[in-house]
């Protein structure tokens, strides 16, 4: 009973006008930049937090929440149709949904992307509403012990499943840590790794960081390869799946929302991950896997299913534990500090409306999605025609702005011109700069509890691993750790990613 009155709390503060309005912009802006390739939700949410400054803590979630997984939305469209996925996690449904749209079944290769995206966003989303209060209130019993096993954790889960070296994931992750802990020790007041420059006493700025690194960087690389884009197929066809093609998606539609939900809750993984298993999944069960790559439905059901779906259930470690999962939950953990909100599971009950506003929105944004792109599918195609030499050099100046209005101030515009140019040399490097970020995040973190439980315990590092649930958290880490080293596993590993 008490579940229906917080969902009951949560659509009366998402149905609000203003709630519903930045909902909308939310989705219609995630739809736009997951039709434009190269510009992803890391770059649109970093551009827009300075935005959210401004706003109710409530409508702000909402809206960043909105471009997220609207983005898994719109990268279908352009995938479909021109080949060209607009976000990392459609790059799978180009293979067939691609071969659908050239054998003029594009509007069922569409329809089913929407479908099976609101079918995973409402599971993902029922998910939410059933495993948030029981983790929340685990994590209430966490100390400082806990907390730094469960961030180690984390840290581990993102290098094992980040994409390309295991040494250059870890590598990354370290940087990040590093970048995280310059400024001024939090308890004793020294400076540390600010290299004699004053303006880096409190550290490197957030937003300087993650608008260089995911923004400037991706449009130095985007700027490489400019002019219209061509579409290569001009018939949509009929938007309604025959009754065959509902036969044949349902499954696939049913076991994609189940590995998506599995793998937006595991740190590093989410929705880019989550689309290629089930992509690999769908390939193996097949009874005609040499069709895949030729216009099968099932191509294009399982993977916009699971990507979809891991995009939502990524939000219960941030929203529960204040624990990034991937990148996008770090700048979303980013929005509430610069709300005054301390992430964790302390929000539930602290500010309820915000907690299960944000969740009920998530539904309503669904909705709105699917209102939205199949009618408009003609609008984005068109958007594509526009030059990247004149849509980028716009976004750069959008990012000088942004970063320069929080702090009026000009180094740390220097800054995400230096960062800017760090993440596209990674980029460049084949580097994955996400562990980077999500070090950086969780590095002051890490160290803030290491160094309370410390204290707690007198200096007693045994701590850790005496109190149970620490214990398993590390033992968790240390088998992550030698499983992934093994060479058969570290084979199989790069082969996946690889392929």
């Amino acid at each position: 009973m008490e579940l229906f009155e917080h969902l009951a709390l949560g659509f009366s503060v998402a149905l609000q006008g203003q709630n519903l309005l930045y909902c909308f912009i939310g989705v219609l802006l995630g739809t736009l930049i997951g039709v434009l390739p190269g510009l992803g939700p890391m770059a649109t949410i970093s551009m827009l937090l300075p935005v959210t400054f401004g706003l109710p803590p409530a409508s702000a979630l909402i809206m960043l929440a909105g471009i997220f997984y609207g983005s898994q939305y719109g990268g279908s469209t352009t995938a479909i149709l021109l080949n060209l996925p607009g976000e990392s996690s459609s790059v799978v449904t180009a293979l067939d949904g691609h071969q659908m749209a050239r054998q003029g079944r594009a509007g069922s290769a569409l329809a089913t992307a929407a479908l099976g995206s609101f079918f995973a966003g409402t599971v993902g989303t029922i998910l939410i509403v059933l495993l948030a209060p029981p983790l929340a209130s685990i994590a209430l019993k966490f100390g400082a012990a806990e907390y730094f096993s469960l961030m180690l954790l984390g840290l581990v889960v993102a290098v094992v499943l980040a994409s390309g070296s295991l040494l250059m994931a870890l590598a990354m992750v370290v940087l990040g840590i590093l970048l995280g802990l310059a400024g001024q020790d939090m308890n004793t007041g020294a400076f540390r790794l600010t290299f004699g420059f004053r303006e880096l006493a409190n550290g490197f700025d957030f937003l300087a960081l993650s608008m260089g690194i995911f923004g400037l960087g991706e449009i130095i690389r985007n700027l490489e390869s400019t002019g219209p884009r061509v579409l290569t197929t001009s018939k949509v066809g009929s938007l309604m799946p025959t009754r065959e093609d509902f036969k044949r998606m349902a499954w696939p539609v049913l076991r994609g929302t189940g590995l998506g939900s599995l793998l937006g809750i595991l740190p590093g993984g989410g929705a880019v991950l989550a689309s290629f298993v089930s992509y690999t999944v769908e390939k193996k069960v097949s009874s005609t896997p040499e069709n895949f790559g030729k216009g099968m439905i099932e191509g294009v059901a399982g993977p916009e299913s699971a990507n979809n779906a891991g995009a939502q259930t990524s939000f219960i470690p941030m929203l529960t534990l204040g624990i990034p999962s991937n990148p996008v939950m770090a700048l979303m953990i980013a929005a509430l500090i610069l709300q005054g909100i301390q992430p964790g599971p302390n929000v539930m009950t602290a500010r309820p409306d915000l907690f299960w506003g944000v969740i009920a929105s998530m539904w309503i944004g669904n909705v709105l999605l699917v209102i939205l792109n199949l009618p408009l599918i003609g609008i984005w195609v068109k958007i594509l025609t526009i030059p990247y030499d004149y849509i980028m050099p716009a976004i750069g100046v959008i990012c000088c702005i942004g970063v320069y209005s929080i702090s009026n101030s000009p180094t740390d515009v220097l800054m995400m011109g230096v960062f800017g140019l760090a993440g596209y040399v990674l980029l460049k490097l084949d580097c994955e700069p996400a562990p980077l970020l999500l070090g950086f995040i969780i590095g002051p973190l890490l160290e803030e509890n290491l160094r309370r439980a410390m204290l707690i315990a007198r200096g007693d590092w045994t701590t850790f691993v005496t109190r149970p649930i620490s214990a398993v958290l590390l033992l968790i880490c240390a088998l992550a750790l030698m499983a992934v080293m093994m060479p058969h596993l570290r084979n199989k590993r790069e082969e996946a990613f690889q392929e």
